[in-house]
């Protein structure tokens, strides 16, 4: 009976190790680099000619799938803030966009070092700041995103990424 109680603790240990090293769990934060760009920016009957990129910040967790040794699935859950300044002759704004952004990314690795990292994201809009009142944003926002990651430690990376929104963030606007 010892060695059969033995047997499952020594099997239910290895396979926890097993598991351990086919997921990666991790906490993620940096700073965002976003605008706006589109035509037809109008607000409350007022044009706006230009936006200039704000920067702001993302939070959240990480998850590294194993498939095989180049290959990996990187599902995130962030909050992301995103958004731009908006300029005319006359008035200047800052409006600023907080999203629930779900990435599920392929992570494929080129070397021990450095990964590519390519997929699909979507967002969820949670918060709206600005200096006037929207009801026409959308609630829903699509982007293909795609970047490069470099390991610093096993447990540490740097990443920089580029999220193209294929959707537009407002219903009278061809704004992305």
């Amino acid at each position: 009976m010892k060695k059969v109680i033995l047997a499952t603790i020594l099997f239910l240990a290895v396979s926890i190790n097993m598991q351990a090293q086919l997921v990666k769990l991790g906490i993620k934060g940096g700073i965002n680099y976003a605008n706006q760009s589109g035509t037809d920016i109008t607000v409350n009957s007022i044009n706006y000619n230009s936006t200039d990129a704000i920067t702001s910040y993302h939070i959240g967790l990480v998850a590294e799938l194993k498939l095989t040794d180049g290959l990996a699935i990187q599902p995130e859950l962030l909050y992301s803030t995103q958004g731009a300044t908006y300029k005319n002759a006359i008035t200047e704004f800052k409006n600023e966009l907080g999203y629930i952004s779900i990435p599920v990314l392929a992570k494929i690795n080129l070397n021990k070092v450095i990964s590519l990292e390519l997929g699909p994201q979507a967002s969820f809009l949670l918060s709206e700041k600005n200096n006037f009142d929207v009801k026409d944003a959308n609630t829903f926002d699509f982007a293909v995103v795609g970047g490069l990651g470099l390991n610093i430690t096993n447990h540490l990376f740097i990443q920089g990424r580029y999220g193209l929104g294929l959707t537009d963030a407002s219903k009278d606007a061809q704004v992305k």
